[in-house]
């Protein structure tokens, strides 16, 4: 049987498709390209161009590779274009789901794990977040992905579809092996936009609230290393080929770091100092967000390789410093980048 990884060309997924076909598992992956790269999937997975949404393609596309199994990680993320733009959200997050859902319930296909949000939380009533914790999502982003959650459980409920919801944390770094990284033209994550200004890419970084009621006034996020939620995944497959009841997981390290820490890490390990711009907030950042990550822990055994500061920076700023090679090199050969 097949695993179908939905924008497995993507930063997250693309990762997800390594670590699977490294396995030994069959995969297929779906992605439109808007921000994922052909080149970013591992060798031997197919690559499929088209939307989630897309019905009929997707009822043919599980037929043909008799897929059992659907990692679904294709959606819109940038929480202040959410806010700009809500009615994109709810119909790329929201309503490709659901369509996706419908196919793979008429499909038989019986486990899905989903890529989901601790923006879900919002502004939680204490850190570290566990799993059980209100769902107060300040952004259509957030609410997009917990618009799913919900129809997660009710399909398990009607149709027995088993499945795993992933809230990540905010992931960062890149391979160790640098087959693949955050690869996004304009990208907002904030390891991503510091490694780019520390080489050169940005005139300056900005820093969006300096009066939060954090240690420095800025916000406090957990930072997960990218490869180390692949990991996760892995788990939670494991878990639901076990036999295992479906469920919700936080995937994050249970410690944060504020905006100044990260900044004062990647000029750190980068040697580089750069210009940092000190701006208002913006619309749907909470103060402060880490994981109570025990659940995943305990239940799924699942063990961070990754978690360093410094680590996840470096492998960011090693990416990086290989992705304008992939970027010449894909101009001369006419491939997307």
């Amino acid at each position: 049987m097949t695993i179908l990884v939905t924008g497995g060309a993507g930063y997250i997924g693309s990762h997800m498709v390594h670590e699977l076909t490294g396995a030994g598992e069959r995969v297929v992956v779906l992605d439109n390209l808007t921000t994922g790269f052909d080149w970013a999937v591992a060798k031997g997975a197919p690559l499929v161009i088209g939307d989630t949404g897309d019905q009929l393609r997707v009822a043919a596309l599980i037929a043909e590779h008799r897929v059992d199994t659907i990692i679904h990680f294709a959606a819109s993320i940038v929480v202040p274009d959410s806010v700009r733009d809500p009615l994109s959200y709810y119909r790329n997050n929201t309503v490709n789901t659901r369509a996706l859902l419908e196919v793979a319930v008429n499909s038989g296909v019986g486990n899905f794990v989903f890529s989901s949000t601790a923006a879900v939380y919002g502004n939680p009533d204490k850190v570290p977040v566990d799993e059980d914790a209100p769902t107060r999502p300040m952004s259509p982003y957030g609410n997009s992905k917990l618009m799913t959650e919900a129809m997660l459980r009710d399909v398990g409920a009607a149709h027995g579809l088993r499945y795993m919801i992933l809230r990540y944390f905010n992931v960062a770094g890149a391979d160790p092996k640098q087959r693949t990284g955050q690869s996004t033209l304009g990208a907002t994550h904030l390891i991503k936009v510091a490694v780019e200004t520390a080489l050169g890419a940005r005139p300056h970084i900005d820093v969006f609230g300096t009066d939060y009621e954090t240690p420095d006034g800025t916000c406090v996020r957990d930072y997960i290393h990218v490869t180390d939620l692949a990991l996760a995944h892995s788990a939670a497959l494991a878990h639901l080929r076990r036999g295992g009841e479906s469920g919700i997981f936080n995937c994050g390290y249970g410690h944060g770091y504020s905006v100044l820490n990260v900044i004062d890490a990647v000029k750190r390990v980068s040697g580089r100092d750069f210009p940092v711009r000190l701006s208002g907030r913006r619309p749907g950042d909470p103060a402060a967000i880490v994981a109570d990550a025990a659940r995943m822990r305990s239940k799924l055994g699942w063990t961070p390789r990754f978690d360093d500061l410094d680590t996840i920076v470096a492998h960011a700023l090693a990416w990086e410093r290989r992705l304008d090679g992939i970027r010449e090199s894909t101009r001369k050969h006419g491939a997307s980048a």
